[in-house]
């Protein structure tokens, strides 16, 4: 049995502190409401849900949304795996469906751990394209 010194000992429970502080603030994260501020809660999608906004939003959700949220929206994408208890919302249900589409910009833009932010990924159009599509699977 191998004796270790008081000073290694405090050492190692700092580190285990930290490591246990850091982890809480994580899943107070994923389970604190996410809320895009007032400025972006009025914020207008500048283009109609047509048909070709939709296909479009859909093309962009399939390379940059579906891998965690499903291709349906049901936050069943094949990456969920590896979320580590994180569960992508259904992005069909009402919770997310009544949200304002500048709500759902700010979120897309700005991401959260685990979602990435798509600001870079995705430009200005694309993602007012993706939420057309999302709006789309309302009821599905």
């Amino acid at each position: 049995m191998k004796l270790i010194s008081r000073k290694q000992m405090w050492s190692n429970l700092s580190l285990g502190s930290i490591a246990l502080l850091f982890s809480s603030f994580a899943l107070a994260q994923h389970t604190a409401p996410w809320n895009a501020p007032e400025s972006a809660k009025s914020q207008k999608n500048p283009f109609p849900p047509d048909k070709s906004s939709i296909k479009r939003g859909k093309d962009s959700y399939i390379t940059e949304c579906a891998r965690c949220h499903g291709e349906t929206g049901k936050g069943n994408g094949p990456a969920v795996v590896r979320l580590d208890k994180v569960i992508p919302p259904d992005l069909t249900n009402d919770q997310v469906q009544n949200q304002s589409d500048g709500e759902l910009y700010w979120k897309i833009s700005e991401g959260r751990r685990p979602m990435p932010y798509k600001k870079k990924a995705l430009t200005d159009d694309q993602r007012w394209d993706v939420i057309n599509y999302i709006r789309s699977l309302k009821g599905k």
